[in-house]
């Protein structure tokens, strides 16, 4: 690990010695919490890891400016020093990611749709073969790496690949994995085109809105948001072993009570030699988004899992 890396992961284990914990919420509901006192400065580690506000050098424990120092996670403003990372925890884990508000083109997301899809893989892989070791299985998208670290409590030995098109994505995720204790190999890749060999098990939560920055860790693409899901699912579908998985969990616009993206998978799956099921996992999510011209036809906004299977 470089210096910094070995840093950031200090800092990790540094909060986890001090019990903290934070469940990080949409941004809209974090951005109406702060909105109550827009003047208030941190007042505990929560506040500066959680809720990404402003603190003084006096207000914080010595021992954790030092270590965000050398891991450079301080931003001085006009208002104190903020925090360029968020921690949450999972699972009894902490995770570092990007701090609110998540605006720049390379941030790193981590919030409720992390905590779905980690539940989502959790369900599906408490009645997958753990006694056969070393199954080779990679996170598509990484981002903070919370699935694939997930992922691998419930194999035995895995190898884990972690890949995104974004390194400061993968920076963090070597962090987590490393302080979860779990081994992986991360590479850059623009979904798998950079990575090599066949999987047992292929595992994604692409980003699945139509966003007018398109920022990488939000943009999924088209009108509505879900090409990249799509794209991975035709993919990683090439990609899978005999009796390989693909876990995919997504987003899509619903319009007019139909569901386009699971329309424009099925002939995929049918060429594909796989058994598969699909579900919505929640039927309302962002809601927020539904305000925005792009989503001007859509009932709502669901979060969907697929699980295909390649058959033998």
């Amino acid at each position: 690990m470089t210096p910094r890396e070995r840093a950031l992961l200090a800092l990790l284990s540094a909060l986890h010695a001090r019990s903290y914990r934070f469940v990080t919420p949409t941004p809209l509901t974090h951005g109406r919490i702060v909105a109550r006192d827009d003047k208030r400065s941190a007042q505990s580690l929560i506040d500066i890891f959680g809720w990404s506000l402003p603190f003084t050098a006096a207000a914080i424990d010595p021992e954790i400016w030092q270590l965000m120092r050398a891991a450079e996670v301080l931003r001085e403003q006009t208002d104190g020093w903020r925090s360029t990372v968020r921690v949450s925890s999972l699972d009894g884990q902490l995770y570092l990611h990007s701090a609110y508000p998540t605006e720049a083109a390379d941030a790193v997301f981590f919030g409720p749709d992390t905590y779905r899809f980690c539940n989502f893989i959790a369900a599906e892989l408490s009645a997958f073969p753990q006694s056969k070791e070393g199954l080779r299985i990679a996170d598509i998208g990484c981002g903070s790496g919370a699935g694939g670290i997930v992922a691998a409590r419930f194999l035995v030995k895995p190898q884990v690949l972690l890949t995104d098109i974004n390194p400061s994505a993968l920076l963090l995720a070597r962090v987590n994995a490393a302080a979860a204790n779990i081994a992986v190999e991360t590479l850059q890749s623009d979904v798998l085109a950079q990575v090599p060999g066949t999987f047992d098990l292929l595992i994604s939560n692409p980003p699945y809105l139509n966003d007018d920055q398109q920022r990488a860790y939000r943009h999924g693409g088209g009108a509505l948001g879900f090409d990249l899901s799509l794209r991975i699912a035709e993919r990683a579908l090439q990609r899978l072993n005999a009796n390989g998985k693909l876990l995919l969990y997504t987003g899509v616009a619903i319009v007019a009570g139909e569901d386009p993206f699971l329309r424009a998978l099925k002939p995929l799956l049918a060429q594909a030699n796989c058994d598969w099921r699909y579900r919505e996992l929640d039927p309302d999510v962002f809601g927020e988004e539904l305000e925005r011209p792009c989503y001007r036809n859509a009932d709502r906004i669901a979060a969907v899992g697929l699980v295909a299977t390649q058959n033998a």
